[in-house]
C-alpha cells in the first residue's frame, strides 16, 4: 500500500526538476509501450504535467499521478543537466 508520506516524497523529487526534458514510458496497451518527451511544466498535490512538442503546430499537455510513477505504470527519465555530469532518474 502506498502511504501519503511516499506521495509526498515524489511529489518533492519531482519538483525538483521542473522546466527540465524528461523521457516518459508508459504502458499502451496490448504489449504497447507509449514514449513521450517533453518538459515538465508542473507539479500539483496528484498529478504532475508535462508538455510535449509533438507536433510543429501545435503542444500537448499530459499528466500523471505521482502514484503513476511508485506502481511502476509509468517510468520517468531525466536528462542530464549539461551544466552537471550526472544522470539522474526517478526510480521507485
Amino acid at each position: 500500500m502506498i502511504a501519503k508520506t511516499d506521495l509526498d516524497i515524489c511529489r518533492k523529487g519531482m519538483q525538483a526538476f521542473v522546466g527540465r526534458r524528461v523521457k516518459l514510458k508508459s504502458s499502451g496497451g496490448r504489449k504497447r509501450t507509449i514514449v513521450q518527451e517533453g518538459v515538465l511544466e508542473n507539479c500539483y498535490p496528484n498529478v504532475f504535467t508535462v508538455r510535449c512538442a509533438n507536433h510543429k503546430t501545435y503542444q500537448e499537455m499530459v499528466s500523471f499521478s505521482y502514484v503513476d510513477i511508485l506502481t511502476r505504470v509509468v517510468e520517468i527519465a531525466v536528462e542530464p543537466d549539461p551544466d552537471k555530469k550526472c544522470r539522474c532518474h526517478i526510480a521507485h
